[in-house]
């Protein structure tokens, strides 16, 4: 069932903790595509999840925030109806999925498993069909192994997701491309249910500029 998160005011501190004493369980936390979503990843990394953090960065409020987060219904149903084994929540004025890396990959491989391939398929379809916006594809992994190989395997994971939906006519200018290893847990490393839970690939899916400017458009009657 969708799950629909709100969110009030969010603060935004100060940045100039970014410097070169970051460990590998940090990088990657600056998300790509816009200013808006990079400091949302900043957000959402402080609170644990840098997809919703970019959502929540990337979201313009008022009338044209109504007519992006009606937007993002349309799509949201459909993503409900047609991609199975994921968990799809509608966050503010974007859509973050959620994938059971243990459905995708092999374990501690990168390659998609090819029963994979129909939900990534089924994905590029409405993302092709709702084509203003931008789409950040995380990797995370478990704790088990080095910091430096769980980042590299987060990494090569997301690429892969991209990889797929590229040749699925979706254009790859719309991908941010993130890894981070085992810093984003959103379950205990100390069992093998809460591992299987942190390998996942998370889609964050937001409003590009076009889509802010006819918002804004129809805001203004």
């Amino acid at each position: 069932m969708k799950k629909v998160l709100n969110f009030g005011i969010i603060a935004v501190l100060s940045l100039g903790i970014m410097g070169c004493s970051w460990s590998n369980r940090t990088k990657g936390a600056i998300i790509g595509a816009g200013s808006g979503a990079a400091v949302g990843g900043i957000i959402g990394k402080g609170a644990g999840n840098t997809a919703a953090g970019a959502i929540i960065g990337a979201a313009v409020g008022g009338a044209a925030g109504a007519y992006i987060g009606n937007y993002m219904d349309k799509q949201a149903a459909e993503m409900e109806q047609d991609i199975e084994g994921a968990k799809i929540e509608r966050i503010g004025e974007g859509i973050k999925i959620t994938f059971d890396s243990g459905l995708m990959f092999d374990f501690d491989k990168a390659p998609l498993r090819p029963a994979s391939e129909q939900n990534l398929t089924n994905l590029a379809v409405i993302l092709n069909k709702y084509a203003d916006t931008n789409v950040l594809l995380e990797g995370h992994t478990d704790a088990t192994g080095s910091d430096e190989y769980n980042l590299d395997l987060s990494r090569r994971r997301a690429q892969s997701v991209s990889n797929y939906l590229s040749t699925q006519q979706v254009n790859a200018t719309r991908f941010t491309i993130m890894g981070y290893g085992e810093a984003q847990p959103i379950a205990t490393n100390d069992t093998a249910d809460g591992q299987q839970q942190n390998r996942r690939v998370e889609v964050a899916i937001y409003a590009n500029d076009k889509l802010k400017k006819v918002a804004a458009e129809k805001a203004q009657g």
